[in-house]
């Protein structure tokens, strides 16, 4: 998408009309007649999941009719607020100052929707802005006050609500959005064409029907940008690499570390640029570095379970780790998903009286009880799942897609709106971004072991029951696990509230440091102490509730990354000689064929690694 932008002439402007009603006519009316077939035929969304969606609709709504009392208040409530709305409006009409409309809003941190000035000092547009915020406000207290609904239900109703109320914003249309309408007049509507252009290219790009670009894809390069740090394949298997990265340092510490990362994304989040690596950060910091890198599944893989991903992941990667050290005791990080396969496969190795082999387990945005799911507990119950595993079956994997789409709802102004606008009605190319690039680019996921993982982990929560989940024969149980345990969330986390990690940490029996994070589940867990962003809260004990630890909590400023040097002092060896990589046995330089030969990239050359 990387169009020059020029000043707008009315030949450009037929030329440029020309070729996108050429495109339109060629390529992408057949994916989008494609799209319209799927929809009227269901593939896109069985029809029982929306038929399930209206009638939790219609659920929610019965019960706010049934209490009289409420919906008075709640209409008398929207009618003062709207009468207060037409009144301010009408006092700015005519250019009499007012008070502000919502003193107790004006203290919340400012919505970047509405960031232009015109929002506040246009009398219309201020009125559009503030009568829509006082719609989707009314709209979802009304949700959040009902009574006598199952909390799962009330939680769907919830999610799907906020996503109609963002996709309604005025902010979102060009008629509504003074910023869009000036873009317009001052390009003479140059921004439109270039924007439909932008929307072409994403229908052509593939793989996904319509993946909105957040990044320019073609700014980086993996392994030169992105994912530099040097080091090298050292071993292969059916679902994985693993990479061992060159020292940096004359002595390392004896201990190395193992990396367990997601397998619902590619490795390199924890290796973008130098100056945010982790990886990088812990091999200057005197450590030998390991991290495994997951293949992008595809049909081949169908057959593939959660046993296969725990003895060629983690399981594997200590054996390998120990032929090529000759240490056995091993510092483990695991992120995310990563993260519950880590305490999995500590409960593994230590039913099979092998728990010494891990001798520290971090776990970073990480969920063991999953209890608490948040957002992504709006997309689990028995038919959604039957729904999902249906799809799989048909491919023998999951889309990758799919699954991106599924997290950009859950962020959606930030993930969809704030680049369809920017893309699409602004016409504007996507700047660079490391972060983004990593989060388009996303892999499938195996029928056989997502469907595990899906009904174990977050319908049925067996993780926490002691051998309710069986292991290559061994009933696991996560309170055996004792070894010294890290546990790294982030406040704002959408994705595994920081309130159900910590019921994890509470799980395990070895000694625990709780550590809650400013930001994300990105930004929170990728911040590099020179970045010198954030905060971090620490608390010595881990009482029952996470509230009440929090209430007692230390708060210090920037990066959590020196904080876990100095925990795992303790659990790191003694300093010896460095190790270098053996290039003379490694199968490839990182970061793998694994990673490159994804989807978003098809002229990729083929993965011609040996297996071993």
């Amino acid at each position: 998408m990387n169009h020059q932008t020029e000043a707008p002439n009315d030949t450009m402007t037929v030329e440029a009309l020309s070729e996108i009603l050429s495109r339109l006519s060629e390529n992408s009316l057949k994916k989008i007649q494609s799209y319209i077939e799927k929809e009227i035929k269901g593939d896109s969304g069985s029809p029982k999941t929306y038929l399930r969606l209206f009638s939790d609709f219609f659920t929610i709504y019965g019960k706010i009719l049934s209490n009289p009392s409420r919906l008075m208040k709640a209409e008398a409530a929207y009618i003062t607020g709207l009468s207060a709305l037409i009144q301010e409006s009408t006092l700015k009409l005519m250019g009499v100052k007012s008070a502000a409309l919502f003193p107790e809003e004006k203290s919340k941190q400012t919505d970047k929707r509405f960031k232009n000035k015109s929002w506040e000092e246009n009398p219309w547009f201020r009125f559009l802005k503030e009568l829509y915020l006082l719609n989707g406000r009314t709209l979802l207290d009304a949700i959040r006050s009902v009574e006598g609904v199952d909390q799962k239900t009330k939680l769907r109703v919830d999610f799907f609500a906020r996503q109609f109320v963002d996709a309604v914003s005025p902010s979102n249309y060009l008629a509504t959005n003074p910023e869009l309408i000036e873009a317009t007049i001052e390009s003479r509507g140059e921004n439109l064409l270039r924007g439909l252009r932008n929307l072409l290219d994403d229908l052509e790009r593939g793989p996904c029907l319509l993946q909105v670009q957040n990044t320019d894809i073609r700014a980086f390069e993996l392994g030169k940008d992105i994912a530099s740090t040097p080091g090298y394949v050292i071993a292969q298997n059916d679902l994985t690499q693993l990479i061992q990265y060159e020292p940096t340092t004359k002595k390392v510490y004896n201990r190395p570390i193992l990396i367990v990362p997601p397998w619902i994304n590619k490795y390199y989040i924890l290796d973008l640029r130098p100056d945010n690596s982790l990886i990088k950060y812990l091999v200057d910091g005197g450590y030998t570095v390991f991290v495994i890198s997951w293949v992008n599944p595809d049909a081949s893989h169908a057959g593939f379970d959660f046993e296969d991903y725990l003895e060629q992941g983690p399981v594997s990667a200590l054996k390998r780790i120990e032929e090529i050290t000759g240490v056995k005791q091993v510092n483990t990080i695991g992120y995310c998903m990563g993260g519950t396969l880590l305490a999995c496969a500590a409960a593994y190795l230590k039913a099979i009286n092998q728990g010494d082999r891990i001798a520290s387990a971090t776990y970073m945005a990480a969920l063991i009880d999953f209890s608490n799911p948040g957002d992504m507990g709006v997309f689990i119950d028995e038919e959604q799942i039957s729904e999902f595993e249906r799809k799989m079956n048909e491919k023998g994997f999951l889309d990758g897609c799919a699954m991106a789409n599924t997290f950009n709802m859950l962020r959606s102004n930030d993930l969809i709106w704030s680049s369809v606008i920017n893309t699409y009605i602004k016409g504007r190319d996507p700047a660079p971004f490391d972060l983004l690039y990593w989060n388009s680019d996303a892999t499938n996921m195996p029928a056989r072991m997502h469907s595990f993982y899906l009904r174990n982990m977050y319908l049925e929560n067996r993780l926490i029951d002691p051998g309710r989940i069986v292991l290559k024969g061994f009933p696991i149980d996560v309170s055996q696990i004792d070894c010294p345990a890290y546990f790294v969330s982030a406040y704002e986390d959408h994705i595994a509230l920081w309130h159900g990690t910590y019921l994890g940490a509470r799980r395990v029996s070895g000694p625990v440091r709780f550590v809650l994070a400013g930001s994300g589940h990105i930004a929170g867990i990728i911040n590099p102490p020179s970045a010198n962003k954030y905060y971090f809260l620490k608390n010595p004990d881990l009482p029952a509730s996470s509230d009440e630890w929090l209430k007692g909590a230390e708060r210090n400023e920037g990066s959590w990354w020196p904080d876990w040097l100095k925990w795992n002092a303790k659990y790191r060896g003694k300093s010896g000689p460095a190790r270098p990589v053996n290039q003379e046995r490694a199968l490839d330089k990182a970061p793998g064929c694994y990673v490159t030969n994804h989807l978003q990239r098809p002229e990729t050359a083929e993965c011609t690694t040996v297996f071993i």
